[in-house]
């Protein structure tokens, strides 16, 4: 049996991003679940932000935003940018976050973030309760410590952070599974088994031989 609801925004998990705006003396941070992927080429994203939040005026002056990707260790700093007014605080300050300066926008990015998308807009829809930032994603900025020696990154290991209906949560669990697995072929998925494998093989390998350094 289902139990009906009136209509509301119960869609989870949502992404917790951590979205900085402005720039010089008005830069400020904005914790951020409406956002998503809407094309592949050019890369686009999008940010819904309520019209009475500081970082609102931020966006409609420069035109510019970075989505910050969070963590388990930002989770205080996700909550508190999320909470308080940057007309009010500091948030770079107050949560000790680092503002740096990438590529293309004026508007800082944070360097305790693993991932760091660089942003411009290029739509806005207006709807009741928020506007909808449409931005392409002019560039990105990863982490080295979560970059293979292949170039491939590995988001599993950034301890990355989801949001479902009003509460944080880790994404530590082992993966069900990648893209295209109800459809692999048995020599694919052998194949993948072995190559994991390999790689914690020589993860562990790794670990032990820094554990002897210290």
């Amino acid at each position: 049996m289902k139990k009906s609801f009136k209509p509301g925004t119960l869609l989870c998990p949502v992404p917790a991003v951590m979205v900085s705006c402005g720039e010089g003396d008005e830069k400020n941070i904005i914790t951020i679940g409406w956002t998503g992927i809407i094309n592949s080429d050019p890369p686009m994203t999008y940010v819904s932000v309520r019209p009475s939040r500081h970082s609102h005026d931020l966006i409609e002056k420069s035109g510019e935003f970075v989505i910050n990707m969070t963590t388990e260790a930002l989770a205080f700093a996700t909550d508190y940018c999320g909470v308080k007014s940057g007309r009010d605080v500091d948030k770079f300050k107050e949560m000790k976050l680092t503002p740096v300066y990438g590529d293309v926008v004026r508007c800082p990015m944070i360097a305790e973030s693993p991932v760091n998308l660089e942003c411009k807009v290029k739509e806005v829809k207006r709807f009741g309760t928020h506007d909808m930032y449409i931005a392409e994603i002019v560039a990105m900025h990863v982490n080295e410590d979560i970059v293979d020696e292949k170039g491939k990154i590995d988001l599993a290991s950034a301890g990355l952070v989801a949001y479902v209906h009003g509460e944080y949560f880790g994404l530590r669990k082992a993966p069900l599974g990648r893209f295209g697995y109800s459809v692999m072929k048995a020599k694919t998925k052998k194949r993948i088994n072995k190559e994991k494998h390999s790689q914690r093989v020589e993860k562990n390998r790794a670990n032990r031989a820094n554990k002897k350094k210290k």
